[in-house]
């Protein structure tokens, strides 16, 4: 029986195994291709529709953003969205939002010897996993491997080639549940709180916000819905994102790693075998990269033509083998959703409040809870 690992904490042939299957399924199912397009817009429509219902009332966005994003993940993983009501939704985003309000896997040998909130992170995490488990069980009711669905339908066609192949394998179903929840972490978390800083830096700087919407206008205009397409015409759009998520810094600490072998950086040798942890923070506002490093500034990423330019420092998916799984995924989310939302409603912070820039510190740097009003710009 295979060791069970997860996509991101896995390494060796493990690993790679199972990114490389990870990889080649979403992008089968329409991860940085226009297939995907359709349903990140369409899951726009259902949240544009709840907040649009508000009629520019007060409003905590973390939920709709959450189930928005979600529901993508959810659509790649278990072949079908979830309605917003559904009760088995409803506790599955919870769970697992709840888990990642705490800083668990950063440090994982340290945490299983001491008391405190992350023996709670572990309970949701195994409800989450049971959930996963009862999707795998519903799939092999109708499975067929000829007509593969989602990412499920073509995990247990690799298991039972493997098993038929009597080959040695790292694919096995508890390898699936892990792999999935992996794919949850990476495909949503990151996005859906980009979102929730985008919306407060667009509240806090509306002169920022208000000549977005004069791009999104000129370039694409009312009648129809974004696209892939219109970002090489949105310059200033583009840059505006890619400052949020700079600004945001929602990974300052990345992920763990681990050194194969010795290693000489700069005045000090790192031996093999030891756990590193990449400062993500310290690229994006390091000082000698950025012109003004602690502002918020699309200026950063357009040259003097007003072109986007992207610098080599922007990393808020990390680096090199290991760069985060969901970037592709996350990249579309994050343009598509933003510029829809911009073209349809303009974001203010409630009468008598100010933007506050907090953030609530666990795997990620999310914004402190906050309310924010979306008002419809046309009809």
């Amino acid at each position: 029986m295979p060791v069970c690992k997860s996509l991101i904490s896995s390494n060796g042939h493990l690993w790679k195994q199972q990114r490389r299957f990870a990889l080649s399924t979403l992008k089968y199912f329409g991860v940085g291709r226009k297939s995907l397009e359709h349903a990140i817009l369409d899951e726009f429509t259902y949240s544009g529709k709840n907040i649009s219902d508000l009629k520019g009332k007060p409003f905590n966005p973390h939920v709709i953003i959450n189930n928005a994003v979600s529901n993508i993940i959810c659509s790649l993983v278990f072949g079908h969205r979830f309605e917003y009501e559904d009760e088995r939704f409803i506790k599955l985003i919870k769970r697992f939002d709840s888990a990642l309000q705490i800083l668990y896997n950063a440090f994982p040998l340290l945490m299983r010897c001491l008391p405190g909130p992350h023996q709670t992170v572990q309970q949701f995490w195994s409800e989450v996993k049971d959930m996963i488990r009862s999707e795998i069980e519903e799939h092999k009711k109708d499975w067929n491997p000829a007509e593969p669905r989602d990412y499920i339908d073509c995990y247990l066609t690799e298991i039972q080639m493997v098993s038929d192949s009597r080959k040695k394998s790292t694919f096995s179903e508890e390898n699936l549940v892990m792999c999935t929840l992996d794919l949850f972490v990476a495909g949503s978390e990151t996005t859906s709180t980009t979102l929730r800083w985008a919306f407060l830096y667009m509240a806090k700087y509306p002169e920022i916000q208000e000549k977005v919407q004069a791009e999104i206008d000129r370039v694409i205009g009312h009648s129809r819905q974004p696209s892939m397409m219109d970002r090489a015409n949105l310059p200033y759009t583009d840059a505006v994102i890619h400052e949020i998520q700079r600004m945001g810094n929602i990974v300052p600490l990345s992920l763990h790693h681990s050194t194969n072998r010795d290693i000489q950086l700069g005045d000090y040798t790192i031996p093999k075998g030891v756990v590193i942890i990449p400062n993500l923070t310290s690229v994006l506002f390091d000082k000698r990269e950025w012109e003004t490093p602690y502002t918020f500034n699309p200026e950063h990423f357009l040259n003097e033509e007003g072109k986007f330019v992207k610098r080599a420092a922007f990393i808020p998916f990390s680096a090199g083998k290991r760069v985060c799984l969901g970037e592709n995924l996350a990249r579309m989310e994050i343009f598509l959703f933003f510029t829809s939302f911009m073209q349809r409603f303009t974001f203010s912070m409630p009468a008598g409040t100010k933007p506050v820039l907090d953030y609530c510190f666990g795997v990620t740097l999310a914004p402190a809870p906050y309310e924010i009003c979306a008002t419809l710009r046309q009809e």
